[in-house]
């Protein structure tokens, strides 16, 4: 029997949480967020927030088994949220705001879960021999928030919608990944798959003390680059399933890490120097751009 919903005003003050949050950490998709309309936009802050929460216990300085006893807590949450046992005494605006979300849109909460399956293999310190290991990974951590904001944004065609917010999602994870490649290095880790560490002579590590004379770290940022490219030009299929807001708030999205992608692709090595980053005056012309253009994909940097 579902619980006694909470009352209104409660309900909302867990959406300004939830918008706290998102403005405060969500430093690329706040860009986009921001075009939505109020609804979509608190919906969007309190899917935005639960994920949040999951990366935290991922990277946080837990060990391994705390770690995995706070990702089955969120798994509990979930099933709270899905069975409308979220009720007035509820005391996380997190859950509060998410019971919300899903009694307005159509939430595949089975993605949030996927979620804690790709932190979970994160916290199992887990590496990735082929490509199709590091995109089933990827499409844990990436392609379900796809699939999450699709849920808010409404599509024409959800089955096709879906498939290109995961190609999407896949696009920025591998982005991250080339982002970050100096910071994972320096912990000891890639998240690039080994088949292509091997293929460009980078198997004995990408940090300075541990490369290689024959490692080709240009080749391999440039091949990655390029899948990413690849995966970025499929999943903008989907602008011309959403709405107009919501094409808005993709567009700047994505366009703010295929941007980034451009940038690393100019210069692969600079990769391992530093946290390559736009600045806060580029991402906002990428957002007025996307608005003003009516969403149009954007083209290469």
């Amino acid at each position: 029997m579902p619980a006694p919903n909470p009352p209104r005003a409660k309900v909302l003050a867990a959406y300004r949480y939830c918008e706290a949050v998102t403005a405060l950490e969500a430093r690329n998709f706040a860009y986009g967020i921001r075009l939505l309309p109020a609804p979509k936009r608190r919906a969007v802050s309190a899917l935005y927030a639960l994920a949040r929460r999951v990366d935290d216990i991922g990277d946080g300085p837990l060990p391994a088994d705390r770690k995995a006893l706070l990702l089955e807590h969120v798994r509990d949450l979930l099933a709270e949220v899905r069975e409308g046992a979220v009720g007035e005494e509820e005391t996380d605006p997190v859950k509060l705001a998410l019971a919300d979300v899903v009694t307005a849109y159509p939430i595949p909460l089975e993605a949030f879960e996927e979620l804690v399956d790709g932190v979970g293999m994160d916290v199992r310190g887990r590496e990735y021999r082929t490509f199709a290991e590091l995109r089933e990974y990827c499409g844990c951590v990436a392609g379900s928030v796809g699939r999450l904001l699709v849920g808010v944004f409404g599509c024409t065609d959800p089955v096709r919608g879906a498939e290109y917010a995961d190609a999407l999602g896949l696009a920025l994870q591998l982005t991250n990944i080339l982002r970050d490649l100096r910071e994972d290095a320096a912990l000891g880790r890639s998240y690039l798959p080994a088949e292509d560490l091997w293929r460009f002579g980078c198997e004995s590590g990408l940090g300075a003390a541990a490369r290689s004379p024959q490692a080709d770290v240009t080749g391999l940022v440039l091949f990655e680059a390029a899948r990413a490219e690849r995966y970025f030009q499929d999943g903008l299929r989907l602008l011309p399933l959403l709405d107009g807001r919501s094409r808005a708030a993709t567009a700047t999205m994505a366009g703010i890490y295929r941007r980034l992608l451009h940038r690393i692709a100019r210069d692969p090595e600079a990769v391992l120097h530093g946290r390559i980053a736009l600045p806060s005056h580029e991402k906002a012309w990428i957002a007025g751009s996307a608005l003003a253009r009516g969403a149009a994909p954007l083209r290469a940097a």
